[in-house]
């Protein structure tokens, strides 16, 4: 590739040179870019003004480092300098904003969603026969241990946890329903 550029470079038409880099370089410089913003039309502009920067300080070039790495160099401290700049800074606030907002969308539409679903589970936990309730509440709402709910409602700890089995085979059945 290299060669291709000298022949090119012999030309002394700039255009012509950075033209060639362009082609031979380009998805590579969009590529990185994209891996700095994160954001397909802020790489295509930053990219562009990069291939502007090469244009502009092509006879900076002096061939002590690979025509590759030179441009690397550009593209990357372009990248920092845009992730640094006001502008960059702005609209990460922006994104953040709307990132922030549908979350608070999604945190919405998932406090209904679990309502409705509390809801549901309530009125199944309603249904139940008062022996399954029973356990059900105090294991789920009030948090009792197999051996508080036992000593709570006077029954043997395996009668519990038959109980509280069976309570779970209906609430599954019950809400699968639904």
């Amino acid at each position: 590739m290299e060669e291709i550029l000298t022949e090119v470079w012999q030309l002394e038409d700039r255009e012509a040179v950075v033209d060639r880099i362009m082609d031979l370089y380009g998805q590579d410089i969009l590529h990185l870019v994209y891996s700095y913003v994160k954001d397909q039309t802020t790489a295509e502009d930053l990219t562009q003004e990069i291939f502007i920067k090469c244009y502009k300080n092509l006879h900076q070039y002096n061939r002590k480092a690979k025509l590759k790495t030179w441009l690397w160099r550009i593209a990357v401290n372009h990248c920092k300098d845009y992730l640094k700049s006001w502008h960059s800074r702005n609209m990460m606030v922006a994104d953040e904003q709307a990132r922030t907002e549908a979350s608070h969308r999604e945190d919405v539409e998932n406090l209904v969603i679990q309502m409705e679903e509390d809801e549901k589970l309530a009125a199944a936990v309603m249904g139940l026969p008062e022996i399954y309730r029973e356990v059900i509440y105090l294991y789920f709402f009030e948090e009792l241990a197999i051996k508080e709910i036992a000593y709570a409602a006077s029954l043997n700890q395996n009668t519990v946890k038959t109980r509280l089995k069976r309570a779970k085979e209906l609430l599954k059945e019950r809400l699968e329903d639904r």
